[in-house]
């Protein structure tokens, strides 16, 4: 029996602008789209383009406000060839939060507060 990485999931409050987000910050892409036939939820997922491994966006109709994430210290990451450049854009975005220069890691973070870890390729 073998277990693979299919996608990991983030419940998201504005579909557009997370999927903008995610699309500028990170160069993921669209691949695929579910949309409930009683329009009850959309489902974003994205990718990379190189590796199978996919992001599920979930926008929830009936959700009335935004998501609390709590003490959630669960996030993503993502390893860039060129982390000089990379920091330069999310600096320009507004959206870094966290960097650890001895680790040589920082941290951005999307529309809902979602954490996402940007590492050097190694």
């Amino acid at each position: 029996m073998n277990f693979t990485f299919a996608h990991n999931n983030l419940n998201v409050y504005n579909l557009d602008k997370s999927v903008n987000f995610y699309q500028e910050a990170l160069d993921l892409k669209v691949v695929r789209t579910k949309e409930a036939s009683d329009g009850s939820f959309i489902l974003k997922f994205l990718g990379d383009g190189v590796t199978p491994h996919q992001l599920e966006l979930t926008w929830i109709r009936d959700m009335d406000r935004p998501y609390n994430l709590g003490d959630n210290e669960i996030h993503l990451a993502f390893a860039v060839d060129d982390i000089d450049a990379a920091l330069a854009r999310h600096k320009k975005m507004n959206c870094v939060c966290y960097e650890n220069t001895n680790m040589g890691v920082y941290f951005i973070e999307d529309p809902d507060g979602y954490w996402i870890e940007i590492i050097p390729q190694k």
